[in-house]
C-alpha cells in the first residue's frame, strides 16, 4: 500500500477511485511531507551568494532537534559542547566518538529538513589522517549525519583533505576553538593581534582551498570576521564574531537560558528557561505534596 500511495503523490493528476475515500487524507499528506526539502551544503552557498543569513543551534537530542527544525533554523550542529552542557565536563575534552555518535543519532531522527553538522571530537583527528578519516566514516555511517566540523587550519589540513576526498563534507572552525583551550589558557578573544590574525586569514584561505564547505569563526574581532567572510566563496558562521559574518551559532542552553552562569558579550539570551522550570518544577512538589495532583479527572 505505501508504495501505491507514493505514486499518488509523484502523479499528483492519477484519478483517484471514490470506493477508496480513505486515500485521500494519507495522499494530502504526504504530498505536504514531500514539499519539505532538506537543506544541504549547496543551499548555504547559495545563502551566501545571495545575502541570506544562516542561522545554526546546537542540539544534543531528538526533542530539541525536532522542535528547532520545526522552528525554522537551517543548521543544526551537534557540538562537542555536550562535554559542557550535557556531562557538566569543565572542558569540551573529556566527550569520545562514541558520545559524539549517541547524541548526533538522536538528534538526526528529529531533523526532517535542516543540515545536521557534527563536531569530531578532541582526540578523533589530530594524530594522523588514517584516524581522522576513520572516525569521520564512523559518524556518517552510525548517525546518518550530513557533515563533520574540524577545529583548526594549516596544522590538521591533511586530514581535512583525506575526509573530504572521501566525500564527506567538512565545516571548518578558526579562532577560539574551545579544544585548544589548554594551549590558549584563556577564553578571551583571538586573533587581536597581527600574527595570529594573518594567520587566522591564511588558514581560512587553506580551508577554502582544501574544500571545506563553511567555516565558523568563533571569538575574533568583528572587522577581522568581516575581512574573512568578505576574502571566501563559502559561508561564514559566527558565534562572537560580529553581523558581517554570513551566519550565526549559538549553544541551545546559553539562548534559551537554561545555563544561566555563561553570560558571554557575544550572547542573546531568548529565554530564561532555567527560572521557568524551576518554578514550574517547585508547582509539582507542591502539587504532589498537598495531593493536589493527580486529581479525580487525572486518573483512572
Amino acid at each position: 500500500m505505501k508504495i501505491y500511495a507514493a505514486q499518488f503523490v509523484i502523479h499528483s493528476n492519477f484519478p483517484v477511485s471514490p470506493s477508496l475515500p480513505n486515500l485521500r487524507p494519507q495522499i494530502s499528506n504526504m504530498s505536504a511531507s514531500a514539499e519539505v526539502k532538506r537543506i544541504t551544503t549547496n543551499t548555504l552557498q547559495k545563502m551566501k551568494s545571495s545575502g541570506t543569513k544562516i542561522s545554526m543551534i546546537t542540539a544534543y537530542d531528538f526533542s530539541f532537534a525536532k522542535i528547532f527544525d520545526a522552528a525554522g533554523v537551517d543548521v543544526i550542529l551537534v557540538g562537542d559542547s555536550a562535554s559542557n552542557v550535557m556531562a557538566g565536563h569543565e572542558t569540551t575534552l573529556p566527550i569520545t566518538l562514541d558520545q559524539m555518535i549517541y547524541h548526533a543519532s538522536s538528534v538526526i531522527r528529529g531533523a526532517a529538513r535542516c543540515l545536521v553538522v557534527v563536531d569530531l571530537p578532541f582526540g578523533s583527528y589530530q594524530s594522523n589522517s588514517d584516524i581522522a578519516l576513520a572516525s569521520a566514516i564512523r559518524i556518517m555511517k552510525e548517525t546518518g549525519a550530513h557533515a563533520v566540523k574540524m577545529e583548526g587550519g594549516e596544522e590538521v589540513i591533511e586530514s581535512m583533505k583525506r575526509i573530504i576526498d572521501a566525500g564527506i563534507p567538512v565545516m571548518g572552525h578558526l579562532g577560539l576553538t574551545p579544544q585548544s583551550i589548554y594551549k590558549f589558557g584563556t577564553y578571551n578573544v583571538r586573533a587581536k593581534e597581527k600574527t595570529e590574525a594573518e594567520k587566522l586569514k591564511k588558514d581560512a584561505g587553506m580551508l577554502e582551498e582544501a574544500g571545506c564547505f563553511a567555516i565558523v569563526l568563533e571569538k575574533i574581532p568583528a572587522v577581522l570576521a568581516k575581512e574573512v567572510s568578505q576574502s571566501l566563496d563559502i559561508p561564514t558562521i559566527g558565534i562572537g564574531a560580529g553581523s558581517d559574518c554570513d551566519g550565526q551559532v549559538l549553544v541551545m542552553h546559553d539562548m534559551l537560558g537554561i545555563n544561566t552562569e555563561f553570560k558571554p558579550r557575544f550572547l542573546r539570551q531568548y529565554l530564561n528557561l532555567h527560572e521557568q522550570i524551576t518554578k514550574a518544577v517547585q508547582h509539582y512538589v507542591q502539587d504532589v505534596r498537598s495531593n493536589d495532583f493527580p486529581n479525580q479527572s487525572e486518573s483512572y
